[in-house]
């Protein structure tokens, strides 16, 4: 029996021999062109690089399918802010990129009981919404396990306290006075019995954590209004940041703060001239405001600076180099006037006394405009190409002693008067957190 080796040794002299391998003095069998050994060679190495090639595809595959790279988890798909807790979140969290807030009628039969229901309720879905959970009754669960920072505060009007426990009922929760120097408001963004209030960082979640809510609650009441706004998107700017309103300007400079304590003061009532009117409660005013960017456009850069009291490049006070740079409101220049004008809005808004801070969290609002054409005068509030403003957000512990004096002088003497409009208004009770197990606005039944 041959072996292997002799078997391969064989067949090399017999290629040796052979007259169609010979390289001298042999000739081409019948029918056999010149070219065809060429051509044969040629073809052997084509299927050596195909070999080849199929052998180092397969190297490499197999190495891929060793040792996959492993898929980093999208962002957002497990940023949870905790529902739970002493105080509702959503006021002194940062604010996402999209905040949705939706006022509520409740029906005119709803009782107590029915109220009490509908908060347990919207308890339950808010809780899980915001942990990347359907709710229990969810048609499209599919849509919610990406929470993406979503985060649902309630909001009490008056009647919730008609309702419930009239002497709960804060003495400032009432409409704020009339300001006819500034004033057009409109029914249709203004008052309401019950706030919703969705922030969140993914356009999509908050879509569905909306209508989810509003299903829930559509047995025990009507919406009033909707307003939706926005800032920059998510990764757009770095953490902390102040957003810039639509007017190109820096909005929220001057805001209390986590780091120093001031949050807690003004906000949630550590103050010892300011008493919340529950604990772990706090207050929010919403003031729409028309843009009129039109007449905006007309104003050259230097105008623009003057009238805000701040550099547009970047939000430091015409005193100063930094946005942080407290604003010197004694300064003149050569001719003798003020630095910072009379009716510049930051001296305007600027406290005037240890209690007269406000956090400022508001959202940008630009609407689609039918047939945009033509030209918005000052002082209206349509026309134009575009149909855009701020929805201003201010939460604080008692708006008649922190929001109400700041809001007079501004109606009293503030240039960007000028541009603006508020079309809506409402003030809104917030209450305090709840554990698991219990529900936003239980101590009102208790």
């Amino acid at each position: 029996m041959t072996s292997q080796p002799d078997q391969v040794k064989n067949q090399a002299a017999s290629d040796q021999t052979s007259p169609t391998s010979s390289r001298e003095g042999s000739q081409p069998q019948a029918g056999q062109g010149r070219g065809s050994g060429r051509r044969t060679f040629l073809a052997g190495l084509a299927g050596a690089g195909i070999g080849a090639a199929a052998t180092l595809g397969s190297q490499q595959l197999a190495q891929g399918l060793a040792a996959p790279e492993t898929e980093p988890e999208p962002p957002l798909a497990q940023a949870k802010i905790p529902f739970y807790g002493q105080r509702q979140a959503g006021i002194d969290t940062p604010p996402p990129a999209y905040g949705v807030f939706i006022a509520l009628t409740l029906n005119q039969d709803l009782e107590a009981e029915g109220l009490k229901r509908l908060l347990t309720l919207l308890t339950r879905d808010a809780a899980r919404l915001t942990q990347g959970q359907p709710s229990i009754t969810d048609q499209e669960p599919e849509l919610a396990p990406v929470p993406a920072q979503l985060t649902v505060t309630l909001g009490f009007g008056e009647k919730i306290f008609d309702l419930t426990d009239p002497a709960k009922k804060p003495s400032w929760l009432k409409p704020l006075p009339a300001f006819p120097q500034i004033d057009q408001l409109q029914d249709r963004w203004s008052g309401g019995d019950l706030l919703l209030q969705l922030c969140c960082q993914d356009r999509f979640t908050l879509a569905h954590a909306q209508r989810v809510l509003l299903k829930t609650a559509r047995s025990f009441a009507s919406v009033h209004w909707v307003q939706e706004g926005f800032r920059r998107a998510y990764g757009s700017e770095k953490t902390g940041q102040t957003m810039r309103n639509l007017f190109g300007q820096v909005d929220g400079t001057i805001n209390p703060s986590t780091e120093d304590g001031s949050m807690e003061s003004q906000v949630w009532g550590g103050h010892d001239k300011l008493t919340p009117w529950e604990e772990g409660g706090t207050s929010l005013v919403i003031r729409r405001i028309h843009m009129n960017l039109d007449t905006w456009d007309q104003a050259d850069r230097p105008a623009r600076e003057d009238a805000i009291g701040r550099k547009l490049s970047n939000g430091a006070p015409l005193t100063g180099q930094e946005e942080r740079d407290p604003a010197d409101l004694s300064a003149t220049n050569e001719l003798g006037f003020t630095v910072i004008a009379p009716y510049a809005h930051i001296r305007r808004a600027s406290a005037q006394g240890p209690t007269e801070q406000i956090l400022r969290r508001g959202y940008s609002y630009d609407l689609p405009v039918a047939a945009a054409g033509g030209f918005s005068n000052h002082g209206e509030s349509s026309g134009g190409v575009s149909n855009s403003g701020l929805i201003f957000c201010s939460y604080q512990t008692d708006p008649v002693q922190q929001f109400l004096p700041i809001q007079e002088r501004l109606a009293q003497l503030d240039m960007l008067n000028t541009w603006t409009v508020p079309i809506g208004s409402a003030v809104f009770a917030i209450p305090a957190g709840c554990q698991e197990g219990g529900f936003i606005g239980q101590s009102l039944f208790s």
